[in-house]
């Protein structure tokens, strides 16, 4: 899948214009990027501490940051196999039951997604007029014919989603008592359980303005590493933050997709939300992308190796106290 969008990224367009803008770009710009995403990744650790402490367990900073970024070198290799890999990694590590570790990653990943969803909400009435014209293209028109609100583009959207949720519902209520005999539906339901128990975990935690403040710079963070490299080509650096909230809302879908470090649907998306919201040339885009998805797999390579070998090097720590108490 991975490949197949990377042919299409890439497709009808010379590989030898993208080598060009990818030679004349400035790099102290990615180089910035990678440093920043490195913070965001040690936020991140400090966040799912706080998370971890709260469940009378203690671990280090730096172990956890270790962790994190195994997590990520992880997802290089398999998709969303980091969550799993950096739990267990953890639990031998510190000694702490695989169970709870999972539990609170999986509050994590539901408060990222709380929050993803309030930047893409941001994005649709800060960029109402490219998103609309956008939808308008691609939604509408092929549909209706020449079509010209751009900001009705988006209430026709809006209207027909609500319209198939009403009808969704209605079919879902019909068929609730066949569907609950499903193994779909039972593991929806587990999935939806873990959901809702993940935001009551995150209500459990003592410093909750330290919380929030790791979260916020997480993503202020993931908008920064995206800001950045607008500035190493010509082409981008027209760009502004909020093109940078937009691609930060619709890149993270590629990121999310079941491919291997988001490669290719990475590329794909950005390529086409560039060209189609921005008017970028084609081989600017892709350029950027590459350059940027590059950046970042080489930062994970080189701080998640160099965090295996550290963990390793490390003894390892005796019975966490928690885990004691908790067996006597």
């Amino acid at each position: 899948m991975g490949i197949g969008l990377l042919f299409l990224a890439f497709n009808n367009i010379k590989l030898e214009e993208v080598w060009k803008e990818l030679k004349e770009a400035n790099y102290s710009w990615l180089l910035g990027s990678m440093f920043l995403a490195l913070c965001s990744h040690y936020f991140r650790a400090l966040r799912w501490n706080q998370l971890i402490n709260q469940m009378q367990y203690k671990t280090s900073t730096i172990t956890t940051f270790y962790s994190v970024m195994i997590g990520y070198l992880a997802n290089l290799a398999l998709p969303r196999m980091g969550e799993v890999t950096r739990c267990v990694v953890l639990s031998k590590k510190e000694k702490i039951p695989f169970n709870a570790l999972f539990g609170s990653v999986i509050a994590e990943r539901v408060f990222d997604l709380v929050v993803l969803i309030i930047i893409i909400l941001v994005v649709l009435f800060a960029q109402i007029k490219q998103i609309g014209s956008f939808l308008n293209r691609i939604l509408i028109e092929p549909i209706l014919g020449s079509y010209t609100g751009n900001f009705w583009a988006i209430i026709m959207v809006f209207f027909t989603m609500i319209v198939l949720t009403v009808i969704s519902i209605i079919i879902f209520r019909k068929l609730k008592p066949w569907l609950k005999t499903t193994m779909l539906y039972q593991k929806m339901e587990a999935f939806l359980d873990g959901f809702m128990g993940g935001l009551r975990s995150i209500n459990k935690v003592e410093n909750k303005g330290k919380f929030f403040f790791n979260t916020l710079m997480i993503w202020v963070l993931y908008l920064a590493m995206i800001v950045l490299p607008f500035y190493s080509f010509e082409e981008t650096s027209v760009l502004d933050i909020v093109d940078g909230l937009t691609v930060l809302a619709i890149g993270s879908l590629g990121i999310i997709a079941p491919v291997p470090g988001g490669i290719g649907s990475y590329h794909f998306i950005i390529t086409e939300m560039f060209t189609q919201l921005y008017q970028i040339p084609a081989q600017a885009a892709i350029a950027y992308a590459t350059a940027n998805h590059a950046a970042q797999t080489i930062l994970i390579l080189l701080a998640g190796g160099i965090s295996y070998i550290l963990l390793l090097l490390n003894k390892r720590k005796p019975l966490n106290e928690s885990t004691t108490k908790n067996s006597k």
